[in-house]
């Protein structure tokens, strides 16, 4: 039991290496794992056993408030203190050497980067996977306003293990989470996150305090505030391109270069969160390639001897290291394979810098007949309308966030309703025959077009609403194939933003209905080949749920609204006020 600044005790279990039946008389390094998750689950267990076979200390501590440690939970509230501690109390171990190092994935990738914006002396190095917010408004929390939903079914999924009562226990295990999704707000002390008064809390929170303020200022939920005064170590960033991480784990690895002199390493692969074992996300196969199968073994291992040891192992096995190693997806057939999935194909390259220092940034329009051009609008012409129900909003069908739940599924998928997707209704069309998906594609293309890194929406809009949502999606059409007769419309990446904060994310300027407001919309960063005779599609709305709250479009208190309006919402696409989206073109490597 460990003890922290305050006094609270955080259960902690140590593995030490072993020769024969007697335990390695020499001061070794140590590496960290902090878990919210329990430190008894199995593949804590098996990693921490891992490690201390390939020579290092190993520790797993649950999390302040969690299975065996004592205090109360606040997520990722408390983390970087926790870590510290727990950092600086593992330094004076007898047999340590007193170096230590950081490893988890999700919440314990939090904890790790939450510990280094404090600097604990005896840290070296962190291994930061899929996790450590680089700012909780603009994305997992929050999205530029919404809200988004997974941190509510993350709620509900850990909320039986706050509570020892077999009877509240009983009674969480019998709340579906589909069933409350509809009964948004949430009201305190009127739904069952209150048989946990702190999950209530945090949740209420994360719904109600909306501006880009104190408590998304926090160290333990934002690091592009404190990128300057992290701990000057090495450090890998990974994520993958289907993770609800994606955006900040590169924003991370910019921002935390530019201040730092430590190597900071970017990974980015073709994964759903926690998905770097497999080769696959969603509906779509991306080739062997694309998973590291050693990744949360020798793969640390790998990393941890080159800075803990000082050995030269390349911590990519038979790779030239670079800071910057990404998969780019797009370079397959689109056959539909043996498990039913749709081969996309793709392929690894390794840059010196991001964005790629020999990127393009390209314009394309859109256009009144539905086409995305690379020539601008001459005329002026009609926007186009459509009409958006808070009653009825466009399903979530994959995308980029953590959970996995019975309400969504993150990943690549063909953007079509479905019966097994929540939200989708019979006869289950594409996402683009709905009344309120206004699309605009290209033409099949002549040339592939590859794209690596960040992309950005210009919009043009208004509304008969005060406030309202647009939403953004790029996708990668295929041509029709013998597999897949009406082609397959293959997600990329999307984003959302919440109008009231079109101007700043620190306030809330309503909008006077009718008039016309210039947006920017930043989905997350993706690397796709278009290949030849696809199209690169644009769709816009005005909701995508459950991945995102949905707006009343009311102008009323986030988290505390009591009606729901109709808007009429209208995108510009005319000579003067041109909508647009740019992206970041790149030569595309053979392959």
């Amino acid at each position: 039991m460990v003890p922290m600044r305050d006094g609270v005790r955080l259960a902690t279990d140590i593995y030490r290496p072993s020769q024969g039946a007697k335990l390695v008389d020499e001061r070794l390094p140590i590496v960290l794992h902090r878990t919210p998750y329990d430190k008894k689950r199995s593949s804590a267990v098996a990693s921490a056993e891992y490690f201390a076979r390939h020579g290092y200390v190993s520790v797993v501590q649950d999390a302040r408030g969690r299975y065996a440690s004592e205090g109360v939970f606040t997520k990722y509230i408390g983390e970087g203190e926790d870590g510290y501690d727990t950092v600086e109390y593992l330094a004076t171990l007898p047999y340590g050497n007193g170096k230590v190092a950081m490893y988890g994935t999700s919440y314990a990738a939090h904890a790790q980067a939450n510990a280094a914006k404090l600097r604990p002396p005896h840290l070296e190095t962190i291994v930061v996977n899929m996790g450590g917010l680089s700012n909780g408004w603009d994305h997992k929390i929050r999205n530029h306003g919404a809200f988004e939903m997974q941190q509510l079914t993350w709620a509900f999924r850990n909320l039986a293990s706050e509570t020892k009562d077999p009877v509240i226990r009983s009674m969480l295990e019998q709340e579906r989470i589909e069933d409350w999704l509809t009964a948004l707000p949430l009201r305190k002390g009127l739904n069952p996150l209150s048989a946990a008064p702190n999950f209530e809390d945090f949740i209420l929170t994360m719904l109600t305090d909306s501006d880009y303020g104190e408590y998304f200022k926090h160290p333990d939920v934002n690091w592009i505030e404190y990128h300057e005064q992290t701990a000057d170590i090495p450090m890998l960033l990974v994520s993958g391109w289907y993770d609800s991480y994606a955006g900040g784990t590169v924003q991370n690895h910019v921002g935390l270069s530019s201040y730092l002199d430590s190597p900071i390493h970017l990974l980015m692969g073709p994964w759903t969160h926690g998905g770097n074992t497999r080769s696959y996300a969603g509906e779509v196969e991306f080739g062997a390639d694309a998973a590291i199968d050693d990744f949360y073994r020798e793969f640390h291992v790998r990393w941890f001897d080159r800075y803990l040891r000082g050995t030269e192992v390349p911590y990519v096995e038979d790779e030239p290291e670079a800071p910057v190693r990404i998969f780019v997806m797009g370079t397959g057939d689109g056959h539909r394979d043996s498990k039913g999935r749709m081969f996309h194909g793709g392929y690894w390259r390794s840059e010196p810098a991001w964005p790629l220092p020999d990127t393009e940034w390209k314009s394309y329009y859109f256009h009144a007949d539905g086409s995305l051009r690379l020539e601008a609008p001459k005329q002026d012409v009609a926007p186009t309308s459509y009409l958006f129900d808070p009653d009825d909003p466009v399903p979530t069908i994959g995308g980029s966030f953590s959970s996995t739940s019975p309400v969504f599924e993150p990943g690549a998928y063909d953007q079509s309703e479905r019966e097994d997707f929540y939200g989708s209704k019979p006869p289950y069309l594409p996402l683009h025959a709905r009344s309120d998906v206004v699309v605009f594609q290209t033409e099949p293309l002549e040339e592939s077009v590859e794209i690596v890194g960040g992309v950005t929406v210009k919009l043009f809009v208004s509304s008969s609403a005060v406030d309202t949502d647009f939403t953004v999606k790029l996708v990668d059409v295929y041509p029709p194939s013998e597999d897949y007769p009406s082609g397959f419309k293959m997600n990329l990446t999307d984003g959302i933003l919440r109008a009231r904060y079109r101007e700043t994310p620190e306030r809330q300027v309503l909008m006077t209905p009718g008039e016309i407001y210039e947006l920017t919309i930043e989905p997350f960063p993706t690397a796709n080949r278009f290949k030849k005779g696809h199209r690169i599609r644009v769709d816009i709305s005005s909701s995508n749920f459950p991945r995102f709250d949905v707006n009343p479009n009311t102008g009323e208190p986030l988290g505390k609204h009591r009606h729901k309006v109709n808007a009429e919402n209208s995108v510009y696409h005319d000579a003067a006020r041109a909508s647009h989206i740019v992206l970041p073109v790149v030569p595309a490597k053979p392959h």
